[in-house]
C-alpha cells in the first residue's frame, strides 16, 4: 500500500473539497459573512443569476438554520467531508465489483478510457437507479456529461442508500445543494482519486478507508495541536481529530486474537482455529491452585450468536473489522454454512460506538464491506447493525418533550436520559447512563412512528426529530449493556487539552483517572465488560509508573486481572516519530486470579513499529509474572522486569530513612 500516495491524495482532497464547497455556498448567496436574500418565484427561486428548483429552497433555508446552529466554518467542514466519504466508497464498491449495478460509476473497466462506463453506458443504469429517461435524453443531448454525472452519481448514492443507509443517507437535503463543480475535471478530486491511488491498493483491504479517514483530518490535527500550544483547549467538534490514531494491525490482531480468541478458545480448544490466530500467546505454566480457578472460568455452553463485542472509540473500525474476521473463523469452526456467518456477525457481535459521525459512517462502511467479501447475497435482505455515533441532546426542546411523552408514564425517565445526552457530542462513551427504563421508551418511539395524524407539528417532529430520539435511546442502550470482550484504542488527551466541561465531568465520575482520557477508558472498559469479561487496549505507558495514577493502577488491579501486555514503549506507530506517544497494549480480565502469572514482552527497545512486530514472538523478551507483587513495591509501579529479589527488597530491605537523615551534599555557589 502507498500510504504516500494515499496521504498526499486525501490532504489535498479535503482542500479541494472545502473550496468547493464554500464555491456553491457562494452561488447560493452564503458567505462567512453574508446571507443574500433570494427572489422567490412560484416554481422556485433566483440568486446570484441561478435560477434553483422549488424543491431547492427547502434544502437551502435547512442549510441556512444548520449554519445558525453550528457555524460556517463547520457546516462546510461536515459536507466537504460527507462528500470524501461517498468518493472513496463508491471507489472502493467499484474497483471490488460490489455494485449491484457492476457498472463503474467513476472510472472505466477499461484502463484505456477516460471516460467513466457510468457515462458511456447510462442506459444500462436507467432501471437499476430509477433514472428519469427524459432527463438523460436531455443531458446527453446538450452534450451536458457534467450536469449528467452528477445525476447518475447522486441516483448512485440514494439507491445504495437503500441497502447502506447508514453510510449513504437519501442525498435530498442541503448537502446536494453543496457538491462542488466540475466533477470530471482533470483537477477534480474524483480524477485524483482515480489516477493518483493505485486500483491494487483498493483491492487488497478495506484497510485503506482507515488510513484515507487519518490523512483526512491530519491537516486539522496539526492546528488543533497548533492551537493547544496556545492554550486554546480543544473543542468538542475537534476531539475526533486531536485524538484519532489508527492502530497497526499487529497491534489490533494481539488484543483480538487474546481476548476474542482466548475467550472462545479457552471453552472450545481447537489447534486449527489457534493457528489461524496470529499473535495469540500460549499462557504460561500456571500453578496448580490457577490451573483449578481457570478450569471453573471454562464455559461449554458459550453459544457464538451470544458474545457481544465492543469497541467504545471505533474511529474508522478497524479493530471491529479484523474482530470481524476473527469471528468468521469462530463460526466457520462450528459448521455455520458461510453465507450465514456476515449478517450473524454484524447484527448479534459487533457494537461499537465514536464520537464522530463521518468516522461512524466509514466504520460502518468498512465492516459492511468485510462482510461483502464473504457473502455476495449480503446486499439480499436488509442489514441491522450495532454501530453509532454519539448524539446529543440539544436540539430536543421542551415541545419536543411535552409532544413526545406528555406526562406519561415514561416522561420522567425520558427527561433524565436528555439531560444525561446534553453534552453528548463532547463526552461520549464515558457518559454515566443511569437505570431508565430504555425498553419501554424504544417502544415508546416505535408506536409514535406508527401514528399516522396528520398534524403538522407531528409530522415535523417525526421527521427531525424523532431520529434524534431514536439515536440517543439507541446509544443509551450500547451503553448500558455489558460485553464478553471490548477492545479499543482511547484517545489520549491530558488535562491540559480538556475544555472546562469535560475536565469537571471526568474528575466528577472518573477520579482517580481524570489525569488523562486514555487512562479514564481504562475504567469504562471494565465498567463495560461482564464479570470475567476481556478488554484489550493500547494507550500510553505513563499509566503504569506515574504517581498521579497510583489509585487508577490500584483500583484497576483489585477488580481485574492482567492476562498480557505487550510494553511498546516509542515508535510503535509508524505516522508518529521521535519519544511523543509511549505506549503500551494488554489483555485484562475483570476477575482476580491469585498466583496467576500473565506474560509481559518487553519491545521497549526497539525503534520501530516494524521491528516491534518482528520481535513479538521472541520468547528472550517474555516476563512471567503475578501481578500480586507489585503493591509490595511503594507506588505499585508495573514493574513486571524487576526480580523477586529487587521486589522482595522493598519489604524485607532496610529504609535509609531509619538509618539517619539525608542532605545536600557540597554543592557550588553563586560567583
Amino acid at each position: 500500500m502507498d500510504k504516500a500516495a494515499i496521504k498526499k491524495f486525501a490532504v489535498s482532497a479535503r482542500n479541494k473539497l472545502i473550496a468547493g464547497v464554500k464555491q456553491k455556498a457562494f452561488e447560493l448567496g452564503i458567505t462567512e459573512t453574508e446571507v443574500k436574500e433570494a427572489e422567490i418565484y412560484q416554481d422556485g427561486f433566483l440568486i446570484n443569476g441561478i435560477f434553483y428548483k422549488k424543491y431547492q429552497i427547502k434544502q437551502r433555508d435547512k442549510l441556512l438554520h444548520e449554519i445558525e446552529r453550528k457555524g460556517y466554518h463547520l457546516v462546510i467542514e461536515e459536507v466537504a467531508y460527507t462528500w470524501f466519504n461517498r468518493f472513496i466508497a463508491l471507489r472502493f464498491m467499484e474497483v471490488n465489483d460490489y455494485l449491484p449495478t457492476g457498472i463503474r460509476i467513476f472510472s472505466s473497466i477499461d484502463e484505456r478510457k477516460k471516460e467513466p462506463d457510468a457515462l458511456a453506458e447510462v442506459e444500462l443504469l436507467i432501471d437499476d437507479l430509477d433514472l428519469d429517461v427524459d432527463k438523460v435524453y436531455e443531458l446527453q443531448d446538450a452534450n451536458d456529461d457534467e450536469d449528467l454525472f452528477k445525476y447518475i452519481f447522486i441516483k448512485q448514492c440514494n439507491k445504495l442508500g437503500e441497502i447502506m443507509p447508514v453510510m449513504f443517507e437519501t442525498i435530498e437535503d442541503y448537502t446536494e445543494l453543496l457538491l462542488p463543480n466540475n466533477l470530471l475535471a482533470e483537477t477534480s478530486v474524483i480524477h485524483d482519486m482515480v489516477t493518483d491511488i493505485e486500483e491494487s491498493d483498493w483491492t487488497k483491504e478495506v484497510e485503506i478507508i482507515g488510513w484515507l479517514y487519518q490523512y483526512y483530518i491530519s491537516e486539522r490535527k496539526d492546528q488543533v495541536f497548533a492551537d493547544l500550544k496556545k492554550n486554546i483547549k480543544i473543542s468538542k467538534e475537534n476531539i475526533p481529530a486531536a485524538t484519532e490514531l489508527f492502530t497497526p494491525r499487529w497491534i489490533v490482531q494481539y488484543m483480538v486474537d487474546n481476548s476474542l480468541g482466548r475467550l472462545w478458545l479457552e471453552s472450545h480448544p481447537n489447534e486449527t482455529l489457534q493457528a489461524k490466530l496470529p499473535y495469540y500467546l500460549e499462557a504460561a505454566e500456571q500453578p496448580e491452585d490457577v490451573i483449578k480457578q481457570l478450569e471453573l472460568l471454562k464455559d461449554p455452553k458459550l453459544k457464538l450468536e451470544e458474545i457481544k463485542f465492543l469497541d467504545p472509540c471505533m474511529g474508522s473500525g478497524h479493530i471491529l473489522v479484523y474482530a470481524f474476521e476473527v469471528f468468521v473463523e469462530l463460526y466457520k469452526s462450528q459448521g455455520y454454512r458461510e453465507q450465514d456467518i456476515p449478517k450473524l456477525i454484524i447484527e448479534h457481535n459487533l457494537y461499537g460506538l465514536d464520537l464522530d459521525p463521518r468516522a461512524t459512517q466509514l466504520a460502518y462502511f468498512a465492516v459492511m464491506m468485510k462482510a461483502r467479501g464473504y457473502s455476495d447475497r449480503l446486499f439480499d435482505s436488509t442489514i441491522k447493525t450495532n454501530l453509532y455515533w454519539i448524539e446529543d441532546s440539544q436540539q430536543i426542546t421542551e415541545h419536543d418533550v411535552k409532544l413526545f411523552v406528555g406526562d406519561t408514564d415514561l416522561a420522567d425517565d425520558f427527561n433524565e436520559l436528555m439531560e444525561t445526552f446534553k453534552d453528548g457530542k463532547l463526552l461520549g462513551s464515558i457518559i454515566e447512563v443511569p437505570e431508565l427504563d430504555l425498553v419501554g421508551l424504544k417502544n415508546h418511539v416505535q408506536s409514535f412512528k406508527n401514528n399516522d395524524l396528520a398534524d403538522m407539528f407531528v409530522i415535523d417532529f417525526k421527521e427531525n426529530k424523532l431520529p434524534i430520539i431514536e439515536q440517543i435511546i439507541d446509544q443509551a442502550i450500547v451503553l448500558t449493556q455489558k460485553y464478553d470482550v471490548v477492545v479499543t484504542n482511547p484517545p489520549y488527551m491530558g488535562r491540559k487539552g480538556m475544555n472546562a466541561e469535560l475536565a469537571t465531568y471526568v474528575k466528577k465520575y472518573y477520579k482517580d483517572s481524570s489525569a488523562d482520557l486514555y487512562a479514564v477508558f481504562m475504567e469504562v472498559a471494565s465498567q463495560l465488560s461482564k464479570k470475567y469479561g476481556y478488554f484489550g487496549m493500547i494507550n500510553q505507558h505513563s499509566w503504569m509508573f506515574l504517581s498521579s495514577f497510583e489509585k487508577l493502577r490500584n483500583s484497576i488491579l483489585e477488580s481485574n486481572q492482567i492476562y498480557s501486555m505487550a510494553h511498546l514503549g516509542t515508535r510503535a506507530f509508524s505516522e508518529i516519530g521521535g519519544e511523543v506517544v509511549q505506549t503500551t497494549s494488554f489483555v485484562m480480565r475483570k476477575i482476580v486470579i491469585p498466583n496467576y502469572l500473565a506474560t509481559f514482552i518487553r519491545l521497549t527497545d526497539y525503534d520501530n513499529a516494524e521491528e516491534k512486530a518482528q520481535q513479538f514472538h521472541n520468547k528472550e523478551l517474555y516476563f512471567d509474572r503475578t501481578q500480586d507483587g507489585f503493591s509490595d513495591i511503594p507506588g505499585s509501579p508495573i514493574a513486571y522486569w524487576a526480580s523477586e529479589q529487587l521486589v522482595k527488597a522493598f519489604y524485607t530491605g532496610e529504609i535509609i530513612k531509619e538509618k539517619g537523615d539525608t542532605r545536600q551534599g557540597m554543592a557550588t555557589s553563586d560567583n
